[in-house]
């Protein structure tokens, strides 16, 4: 589990371009009138899989050894890493298995059948998936592939930030969601790498702070798990991504699931853009903390948009 370098996000970003277009950095003035910045959203939500995990995937997969290959992989998943396996896997030929919690999305979990991966749903939330994943790679000795502690992954993911430097070389802040840490850890790397005057900052749910709390501690922590926020939806700190945050991120905002709610509907309104709870979490943490960022230039992620209908019409319900 080694921190990765630029030589890896750029080898990483020659490694996925045949495979992934490049998603858009566009600037939403609609967006800058609510906190006095100027504010540019990175369209995560536009790739294939409608999610930035699928960059990770890419480059891990494509870098399997043969025996591995030829053996499979198994991975877990709430939605969004599990359709960036499958449709590495699917690229490359490799037979996937995917752990996913019983309640998971069935928007993500028909995604990802339709890339060809075997489902298994097991467990009460991730993190009972993600052992329940490990125990079957033990007993199966296959690749297990951790949503977080892989540095090919971050690697891979970290091209999105590479993007955002290359579109917006003086961006003053990136705020990025946490969830296992890959997206953001993926961000301190470039940004300490190309600008160390840009600002990382992370952000999460306030009803799944391990991830937080495990960046302000300086340790691992495991705590609650009551977000609606299916790629925020951590109850443990992940040792890879916190190693890397604690070194290079700036700052750390929670933010509560309604604030993230109505961060969705305003995406909407705003941007013309359905986003799903992890991907709205930038701008609730920008909106909450607004005068932090005033008259800067602040790159927000949409992480991805896998929201389904029924939870639109629900939270759609919930606000008027």
């Amino acid at each position: 589990m080694e921190i990765p370098t630029l030589a890896d996000v750029l080898g990483a970003k020659k490694r996925i371009q045949p495979y992934l277009p490049r998603t858009p950095l566009i600037r939403y003035d609609s967006l800058g009138e609510l906190v006095s910045a100027e504010v540019y959203v990175k369209h995560e939500n536009h790739l294939p899989t409608n999610a930035f995990k699928v960059r990770g995937g890419l480059n891990l997969i494509s870098q399997l050894p043969e025996e591995e290959r030829r053996k499979g992989v198994i991975s877990a998943s709430t939605g969004n890493h599990a359709q960036s396996i499958a449709f590495a896997s699917r690229q490359f030929g490799v037979k996937a298995t995917i752990v996913m919690p019983a309640n998971a999305n069935p928007l993500k979990v028909q995604a990802t059948k339709r890339l060809g991966a075997n489902i298994i749903q097991y467990g009460k939330d991730f993190d009972e998936a993600r052992e329940f994943a490990e125990k079957i790679a033990v007993e199966q000795d296959i690749r297990y592939v951790h949503s977080a502690n892989e540095s090919q992954l971050i690697a891979g993911v970290a091209t999105l930030s590479l993007e955002i430097f290359e579109d917006l070389p003086d961006v003053e802040a990136i705020i990025a969601p946490v969830g296992g840490g890959s997206m953001a850890s993926g961000a301190c790397l470039v940004a300490n790498a190309v600008n160390p005057k840009t600002q990382v900052i992370g952000v999460q749910s306030a009803g799944a702070p391990a991830a937080y709390l495990s960046w302000k501690d300086g340790r691992l922590v495991s705590d609650r798990m009551g977000t609606f926020a299916e790629g925020l939806a951590t109850r443990v700190g992940f040792e890879l991504t916190q190693k890397i945050l604690k070194l290079y991120l700036k700052d750390f905002i929670l933010v509560p699931d309604d604030e993230i709610k109505k961060a969705i509907l305003l995406l909407i309104e705003k941007t013309h853009n359905l986003v799903e709870g992890a991907g709205a979490a930038p701008l609730a943490a920008l909106i909450q903390s607004k005068e932090k960022f005033r008259g800067k230039k602040v790159a927000i992620v949409t992480s991805g948009g896998n929201f389904s209908l029924d939870q639109l019409k629900d939270l759609l319900s919930q606000s008027l």
